[in-house]
């Protein structure tokens, strides 16, 4: 079966991918960065490894309304969150493979104690984030 090709920064592409995928991982950046943008392909190759999540790249400046009610400092900030929970939220060296693990490790808590029982890890100045902000929530209501 083939993955559908998608871009991870289409807005519209990455809301009709959460209407069938519980994951997203989201990267916030800014254009200007050029560590992003060093880390760009590796994380759009991501995308193709795990066909069961939603990948998303968000520029900070670009979509301002959906990051508004956070304090992103430092780039890449990553975003890992099943349905309405945040798992992960916070600042990263620029490896996908860190994400794989991360991912890896939610993927086996969830399979052996269920959503409930993972503890988020969010490392943020405005700690905690408030508990409704949900970027897929966001995402999904945007208007086209």
């Amino acid at each position: 079966m083939l993955t559908p090709t998608y871009s991870t920064d289409d807005l519209t592409a990455i809301k009709n991918q959460l209407q069938t995928k519980p994951w997203l991982v989201a990267c916030l950046c800014a254009a200007w960065c050029d560590t992003c943008q060093s880390y760009r392909a590796g994380f759009d190759q991501l995308r193709l490894s795990h066909s069961d999540k939603c990948f998303a790249w968000i520029d900070i400046e670009d979509h301002a309304n959906l990051v508004e009610e956070i304090d992103i400092e430092n780039f890449p900030t990553i975003l890992i969150q099943y349905e309405e929970k945040v798992l992960f939220f916070g600042t990263m060296l620029p490896d996908s493979n860190l994400v794989i693990r991360l991912l890896q490790a939610f993927e086996q808590q969830l399979n052996e104690s269920g959503l409930e029982k993972i503890i988020p890890s969010i490392q943020s100045s405005d700690y905690p984030v408030d508990t409704n902000w949900s970027l897929r929530h966001l995402l999904l209501n945007k208007s086209d």
